[in-house]
């Protein structure tokens, strides 16, 4: 079995690292494995109390918080296995799921990304994952397949392509990311892998999903369900995706879509739901759109 690469983030969840910490070592005991846990500018430095309990990890701590990508970008650079298995910090790992979804990328050279299906934590029989349609880029809009549906097994078994891989769970082989580079770290937070897929599949390689593998994620757990930082991350990388990756003519559809149903759509969302500080986040995510090129670095955002 070739050498795999788990890397996790950690940010100021420590607690939530460490279950999944013990996950992969009740489960993974056999797998050809080396851990990364990179501490993505946590207000407590844990380095001792991660090493107590497994001394065998390599831990990478970072000062600042390097966003979703800047994070994962560091534990690539020290990993040294064949395929690199990303996966969030508050999953939990189930039995055969290394050696499932190595053995396929093992079986089909082609494949650059795959992703197991996941289901949530709280209610392992209800389904978050199953792949994703392809991008609609005059809209950026796809659909996330069986999400919030019950698990009776109606996608189980499977190996297929998807639009995208999930970034909770997704190993990626190497070579891809050889050719295709790392992931885009001005993104931060989401639509990272979603850019990252997109490059993968220009280098030649494909995006499957496999559900003969299964995780369980807790949602949100870092970000929270509903904050102004998703809120304008998911805004603003929404446009930025578009602007890195559709046609010239399905880039100038979206911004008259987003600008005249999408922008006037959120606002009055937001007026409903008492969240009026959320309107001045949708214009600057719009806004940082309209003065900074797609490469820059600069947030637009104060992180706490």
């Amino acid at each position: 079995m070739a050498l795999i690469s788990i890397i996790t983030v950690n940010f100021n969840q420590p607690m939530a690292t460490l279950e999944l910490l013990r996950s992969i070592d009740q489960h993974c005991s056999k797998a050809n494995i080396e851990i990364i846990l990179v501490d993505n500018g946590s207000q407590s430095d844990k380095r001792d109390e991660f090493l107590a309990e497994f001394p065998k990890i390599k831990y990478i701590r970072s000062e600042a918080n390097l966003g979703f990508a800047g994070g994962n970008n560091l534990g690539v650079r020290e990993s040294v296995g064949k395929y690199l298995f990303f996966v969030n910090n508050d999953t939990e790992f189930t039995p055969g799921l290394l050696e499932t979804l190595s053995e396929t990328l093992d079986k089909n050279p082609l494949i650059g990304v795959i992703s197991p299906q996941i289901n949530y934590f709280e209610d392992k029989q209800i389904v978050q994952y199953a792949g994703f349609t392809p991008m609609n880029y005059y809209t950026c809009r796809n659909h996330c397949i069986g999400q919030y549906e019950t698990d009776k097994g109606q996608y189980r078994g499977q190996l297929k392509p998807t639009g995208y891989a999930h970034g909770a769970a997704m190993m990626v082989r190497r070579e891809a990311i050889d050719k295709a580079g790392l992931m885009a770290e001005n993104f931060f937070l989401y639509y990272e892998e979603m850019d990252w897929c997109d490059r993968i599949k220009h280098a030649g390689f494909q995006i499957f999903i496999d559900t003969h593998a299964l995780i369980y994620h807790k949602e949100s757990l870092s970000v929270g369900k509903n904050s102004a930082l998703k809120e304008y991350f998911m805004n603003r990388n929404r446009i930025l995706f578009i602007r890195r990756n559709a046609a010239w003519y399905q880039r100038w559809f979206f911004y008259l879509y987003f600008l005249l149903l999408v922008a006037p759509r959120n606002l009055l969302a937001y007026r409903k739901a008492g969240q009026s500080g959320f309107e001045n986040v949708l214009i600057r995510a719009i806004k940082w759109n309209l003065t900074h090129s797609t490469g820059s670095t600069d947030l637009g955002y104060t992180l706490n």
